[in-house]
């Protein structure tokens, strides 16, 4: 199902690499974001850990906040920060991730908040999927600080439906396929990463086409691109896809806005030629057993 009444929509991926310093991050986004805005953009997505990337991966629960960006509180920072920049540019933002207090002791939620052009919030997600990676010199655990979200979310945005997702949901491909009331399918994916350089230059390009030719989606794609000062590097490579498998725009590393366009006949065409999430069958284990 397609949404009749949005024709196109300009949309920005803007790439960072994030450091220890909340201030410099959210100063760094604010400009990247006003940037997309003055090109066009009407929906801009952030990366993950946009706001913080220190020396551990433990160190995000010390910058968590509670989850209300209503009180405008220190204890609210982030929030309020993407908030305001939302409603100064007029767009709608995605904001990556913040880390949000979790129920378990010491731990936080990846949480992703969509807030529209007036900034007011319309979404939170939490990531569902946490990494774990070892190969010797590289060791991740996110389960050892972070708390997994339970709920898929697709909201409305300016953009058409759009599927929230980060990072590590990438991998998992059952994650994104229709499960909504009336069986809608996404018009748009989002993808807020940070993936490593070791597991980015092996499979980010292909896992985003995936993604977009398999649920016949645009891809928005918003990642962490470089050398942090905490030594870790992250594969970058931003990029826009459309329906087709097509990339639409895409940089490489470094601070950078990536723009393209959504576009909803496009979308309806690549359906009606080729009809594949029509002929996607549910219930084959079901059927082989009658």
């Amino acid at each position: 199902m397609l949404n009749k009444e949005i024709s196109k929509c300009k949309v920005a991926a803007i790439q960072m690499v994030s450091t220890d310093s909340v201030d410099a991050n959210l100063a760094t986004m604010s400009a990247q974001v006003r940037l997309a805005a003055s090109k066009g953009a009407e929906l801009v997505v952030l990366p993950e850990y946009f706001s913080f990337i220190g020396q551990s991966e433990a160190e995000k629960v010390k910058w968590a906040e509670e989850d209300d960006c209503e009180s405008g509180t220190n204890e609210q920072k982030i929030q309020t920060v993407l908030s305001n920049v939302a409603k100064e540019n007029c767009v709608w933002l995605i904001g990556g991730t913040c880390p949000i207090f979790a129920e378990s002791e010491n731990k936080v939620c990846n949480a992703m908040f969509v807030f529209d052009q007036k900034g007011k919030r319309r979404a939170r997600y939490d990531k569902i999927h946490l990494f774990k990676y070892t190969n010797g010199v590289e060791n991740y655990d996110e389960s050892t600080f972070c708390e997994a979200g339970n709920q898929p979310l697709m909201v409305d945005t300016p953009a058409g439906k759009t599927f929230l997702s980060v990072c590590y949901d990438l991998r998992f491909p059952e994650f994104y396929r229709r499960r909504f009331p009336e069986d809608i399918s996404p018009d748009v994916i989002i993808v807020s990463a940070a993936f490593t350089r070791t597991t980015g230059e092996a499979h980010w390009e292909v896992l985003l086409r995936a993604r977009a030719i398999e649920n016949q989606a645009y891809v928005i794609a918003s990642a962490q691109g470089g050398e942090h000062n905490s030594g870790r590097e992250t594969w970058g490579h931003s990029m826009i896809i459309g329906p087709w498998g097509d990339i639409i725009g895409e940089c490489k590393l470094g601070t950078n806005v990536v723009l393209g366009e959504v576009d909803m006949k496009k979308l309806q065409t690549v359906r009606e030629n080729l009809p594949a999430l029509e002929h996607q069958e549910f219930n084959l284990r079901k059927r082989l057993s009658c």
